[in-house]
């Protein structure tokens, strides 16, 4: 190749060890770039830079819906990102609405209302999205409603053991966007330190139940229909 040959070797899905021949060989005479995957409390602030970048603005509760729904999938988010950007003219705020005209992600039955209602109480709304769940199951699988609801009551545990209960220090505690601190006090106004033990119990046990464990015929809408009761009540 020429001097002035750049060459440029995507090593994807793998670290490239560093005993291996190549990368010495990079290593002499070479850049090296490694590009870490990001941890899931990572990618709400890489969603608003990349839409930043591109003069466009998100809403904090759609940003997070994207994260839970997507993942830390970049390639998919990106692919998510340029429908929004395409659909919406420069400098547009993106909000819950466009990611459900767009996306097809209801903004009004997603484990973000789901959590929203279990910290207001609000058993009719609780009750009208798991039903939706029950009915939509391959848009809303039982296992990834329990995993998020078992880490957002895992947050708030660990909220009532925190000595510093500053908005900034529970948004850098808990790695939430600000924005949502004010979720985590409400919650745990009505669920004492108690109460949110035994939610992470029932939700340990029937995240068995949905895998066969001591149980032979309830299917995963009835499992989450007796879950909300044990939780709001």
């Amino acid at each position: 190749p020429l001097k002035s040959t750049i060459l440029v070797i995507n090593y994807k899905y793998k670290t490239l060890a560093k005993n291996k021949k190549l990368y010495k060989e990079i290593n002499k005479t070479g850049l090296l770039f490694e590009s870490k995957k990001l941890y899931d409390n990572q990618i709400p602030a890489w969603i608003n830079k990349y839409l930043n970048n591109k003069l466009y603005t998100i809403d904090p509760v759609a940003s997070a819906l994207l994260n839970e729904y997507l993942g830390t999938d970049l390639s998919k988010i990106v692919n998510e990102l340029d429908k929004l950007i395409i659909s919406l003219p420069e400098n547009s705020k993106i909000t819950t609405k466009h990611i459900e005209d767009n996306i097809g992600i209801s903004k009004d039955y997603n484990t973000f209302e789901l959590q929203n209602a279990l910290a207001k109480k609000d058993i009719l709304k609780a009750n009208r999205i798991i039903d939706h769940f029950g009915k939509n199951q391959k848009a809303n699988p039982f296992v990834l409603t329990i995993n998020s609801l078992y880490y957002y009551f895992r947050k708030i545990l660990i909220y009532h053991f925190m000595k510093d209960k500053s908005n900034r220090n529970v948004a850098a505690t808990l790695q939430v966007n600000p924005y949502f601190v004010k979720d985590y006090q409400m919650a745990a106004r009505r669920y004492n330190p108690k109460k949110v033990v035994q939610v992470i119990a029932y939700l340990r046990e029937y995240d068995l139940k949905s895998k066969g464990v001591d149980n032979v015929s309830a299917k995963p809408d009835d499992l989450l229909k007796e879950l909300m009761f044990k939780i709001l009540h």
